[in-house]
């Protein structure tokens, strides 16, 4: 357990991340306390501001503003309008909320939404993603992004790559990892002894027993077949279109689904407003709200705080477990 602030990084300036903050601050007050690391200019006119030099510092001011570690950017930004100048501030502010849980200053990083895009243009980022990001700074080989909500918790065994990748990156040595930091991860942060794990297959109505694709019949089965149930029970592959509906999810805590969007489709037509980003299988605690930047609506005040507020919680609620 570690009973510090949760570290908030900026993510893109130019997008809600900065807003978000602000309306995060407003709701959760001194129930929560937390800082948000980033250039202050950024924030929202009128932002009541309260400069801190150390994590240490924050729960003596938030009520009376949101904490700030300061960090400089090359320059000020218009909401909605991105700029690659500022791309480096962004990296390095990941890196310096890492480095500040890392050290026990900070009990978890929440991390606001990034443009990938406009990282690489300016600061040549190497990373598909957040996720693969965090992984490296932490020198681990695999993680697993598992998205969470009240409805829903489902994971992708491969994150992001293009579809036409999948059947190739998709290993047995992959996703017997995944399930196995899925589980423990299950296990420590979220109190449950014996997670029901549920498994869906690659191809439509998983395979179809070899019509449709021989994945399912030439290993997945197998693999699900020869996990110990000792500590978890994991079954499937199941069929990805008869997964997530409501009797369907009653019967597991976590689905692990092969790509991308067979995981995150579901969980954000169910539950948009509620689902968290976590990064299981790091030395530390990361969370994220389940959106992007959304640049096209970035400083009109109407950003929905929910989501960051969610992931701020998990982070706190699993520090707490942890």
């Amino acid at each position: 357990m570690n009973a510090g602030p949760i570290a908030l990084s900026c993510g893109d300036p130019a997008g809600i991340g900065p807003e978000l903050a602000l309306k995060a601050w407003e709701q959760l007050g001194e129930s929560l306390p937390f800082f948000w690391i980033g250039d202050p200019r950024h924030l929202p006119d009128g932002t009541p501001i309260r400069l801190i030099d150390d994590p240490s510092q924050t729960g003596g001011v938030i009520r009376e503003g949101l904490p700030v570690l300061a960090h400089e950017f090359m320059q000020d930004c218009v909401p909605g309008q991105p700029s690659a100048q500022n791309a480096k501030g962004v990296i390095e502010v990941i890196k310096r909320a890492v480095a500040l849980v890392q050290t026990g200053q900070a009990a978890a990083v929440t991390t606001a939404p990034i443009s990938k895009q406009v990282l690489i243009d300016g600061a040549g980022f190497a990373y598909p993603g957040h996720t693969e990001f965090l992984a490296a700074l932490a020198g681990v080989e695999q993680v697993v992004m598992m998205l969470a909500s009240p409805t829903l918790k489902v994971v992708p065994t491969t994150i992001h790559i293009p579809l036409s990748e999948v059947p190739e990156a998709l290993t047995p040595e992959l996703l017997l990892e995944t399930i196995k930091i899925t589980a423990r991860d299950l296990r420590h942060f979220f109190g449950l002894s014996h997670p029901r794990i549920a498994v869906a297959g690659l191809n439509p109505h998983a395979g179809e027993g070899g019509k449709i694709g021989l994945e399912e019949v030439t290993w997945i089965s197998d693999l699900i077949a020869g996990l110990p149930q000792d500590e978890m029970t994991v079954t499937g592959p199941h069929p990805a279109d008869t997964m997530f509906h409501a009797a369907a999810r009653a019967r597991y805590d976590v689905a692990i689904a092969m790509y991308h969007d067979q995981a995150l489709i579901p969980i954000k037509i169910l539950d948009f407003d509620m689902g968290v980003n976590v990064t299981l299988g790091l030395p530390f605690i990361r969370t994220s709200p389940d959106h992007g930047t959304a640049f096209d609506i970035a400083g009109q005040g109407i950003a929905n705080p929910t989501s960051l507020i969610e992931a701020l919680k998990l982070a706190r609620k699993m520090a707490d477990a942890g």
